[in-house]
C-alpha cells in the first residue's frame, strides 16, 4: 500500500478538513515567500486536493473560481 493510499484511508470522511489544511498550508507558503511562487503553490494545492478528494464539485465553501 502506497503512502498516498494510507493517507486517503485515514482521511476518509474528513475530506473537507483536509482541503482546509491544504489551503492553510498554501497560504502560509505564499506568506513566507511573499507570494513569489503563488502560481506554483496554487497548482500544488489543486493537485493535492484532487488526490485527497477534498475539492469535490458541488462542495460548499469553495473560495476559488474554477481554473480555465
Amino acid at each position: 500500500m502506497s503512502m498516498m493510499d494510507k493517507i486517503k484511508q485515514m482521511l476518509k470522511g474528513h475530506e473537507h478538513h483536509a482541503s482546509q489544511g491544504v489551503d492553510k498550508a498554501g497560504d502560509m507558503a505564499d506568506e513566507r515567500t511573499q507570494s513569489k511562487y503563488s502560481r506554483q503553490v496554487d497548482t500544488a494545492q489543486d493537485k493535492l486536493k484532487e488526490q485527497l478528494g477534498g475539492d469535490q464539485p458541488g462542495q460548499t465553501g469553495q473560495d476559488r473560481p474554477p481554473q480555465r
